[in-house]
This record gives structure tokens, C-alpha cells and sequence, in this order.
């Protein structure tokens, strides 16, 4: 039995997740925070990032390597086309989608979604990547309807964990979308996805949680 380690407000988490219930693996989940320091969590994620999983052959941290391991180990349905081409550029799009995006738009966060604040150098920088990365993006998606093409694939794990937040995080630090800013119609593809099984588990988990947090928050003021 796979035990997935993590919490399901996180993007990287419900990326794994969603690839676990659109295979159908049985899998039971374990709440392990961000930045734990615990020996227990150290010896299978060595920065104390989630998700991680536990296997009976052992663990595995990061999202990508973990989905990777996913289609090889089950197969079937497969979330990755037969020819080592077509696998090739599903990573090639994944790369864009987590690197490329996702990763430059989490410098907003603390001050999208924490109640923080980011520099104005930050914002002006993060700006410049994003109005030049996002057309890049679009050069590999189709959405036809799914982002890589008529089905879906382990990019739409990504995707659709990722562009939700890159979406919101600029709209809130910029007053303005930058997916639709350049003509990404991000939530068409959103609802979409709604109509999966596996999105709306993962889409019910993530409200609970996020719901518990807060009640957990508003509980110590």
C-alpha cells in the first residue's frame, strides 16, 4: 500500500494525488507539514518538503519523480503516450508548467495568500518573467479540451494543480489575471476538470482542509 505524505492544500500534492486516483492505486494518506524537521520525515524527504510517499520498497520525495514512478510501476491506464517522443514532450510541457510558471509565481504567495508582503523589485521581476513565460507556455498547450490534447494525460496533473494559483496570485498582487491577460482561458479548463471524479475528491479534500486550517487559525487568536 502507497501512503501519500503531505496535506492537501498543496499544489505538488494534489499532482501526485490526482495521478494516484485517475490510475485507480490504492492509497491511503498520512498529514506531514511543509518544512517538518522530524527524522521521520527527513530520511524520506531530505529537505522536509511534501508530498513524499512510503512504499514497501521504500520512499520517494518529489512530485515529478513520484508520478514518474507511478506510470512505470502502474501502467495501466497510462497518463503517458506509448512512444518515448510523445513521453518526451509531456515533460517538456510539465517542465514549463512547474518550473516555468508555477515556480516563479510562488514568489507572490506570501502576499496573495499569507496576508504577507512582496518587495516592489520582486513584483516588477516576477512580472517580467511571467508576461515572457506565459506565451511560451502556450506554445506547447493545445486544450483540446485537455492541455495537451484530446486526453487526459499526467500534464494535466500540473496543469490543473498549477494554473489556479498562478491565476489568483497575480490577480491579487497585480489587480490584473496574467493567464488571461494573454488569452489562456484557464477556467474553462478548470471547469472542465471539475467533471472528473478524481478533480472533485481532490478539489472536496483541499476545501476541507483549507477550512480546518482556518478554523485552527481563528482558535489561537
Amino acid at each position: 500500500m502507497i501512503t501519500l505524505c503531505g496535506f492537501s492544500v498543496s499544489n505538488y500534492y494534489n499532482k501526485v494525488k490526482l495521478a494516484l486516483l485517475e490510475k485507480g492505486i490504492p492509497f491511503t494518506e498520512e498529514y506531514v507539514n511543509t518544512g517538518c524537521q522530524e527524522e521521520a520525515v527527513l530520511s524520506a524527504s531530505p529537505l522536509g518538503k511534501v508530498p513524499f510517499i512510503r512504499t514497501e520498497r521504500g520512499t520517494l520525495c518529489e512530485s515529478q519523480v513520484i508520478v514518474d514512478w507511478l506510470e512505470a510501476e502502474y501502467p495501466t491506464p497510462a497518463l503517458l503516450p506509448a512512444d518515448a517522443f510523445g513521453r518526451a514532450k509531456q515533460h517538456e510541457l510539465i517542465t514549463f508548467l512547474d518550473l516555468h510558471l508555477e515556480l516563479v509565481a510562488r514568489e507572490l504567495y506570501g502576499q496573495a495568500f499569507f496576508g504577507g508582503t512582496v518587495s516592489d523589485e520582486t513584483q516588477a521581476r516576477v512580472k517580467q518573467k511571467l508576461d515572457r513565460h506565459i506565451p511560451a507556455l502556450m506554445r506547447l498547450t493545445s486544450f483540446k479540451p485537455y492541455v495537451a490534447g484530446s486526453q487526459f494525460t499526467m500534464a494535466d496533473c500540473a496543469a490543473y494543480t498549477n494554473l489556479p494559483l498562478v491565476a489568483m496570485s497575480t490577480k491579487a498582487v497585480y489587480g490584473e489575471d496574467l493567464l488571461q491577460k494573454h488569452g489562456l482561458d484557464w477556467k474553462s479548463y478548470v471547469k472542465l476538470m471539475g467533471e472528473r471524479p478524481s478533480v472533485q475528491r481532490v478539489d472536496a479534500d483541499r476545501k476541507a482542509d483549507t477550512a480546518a486550517r482556518v478554523a485552527a487559525a481563528a482558535a489561537k487568536k
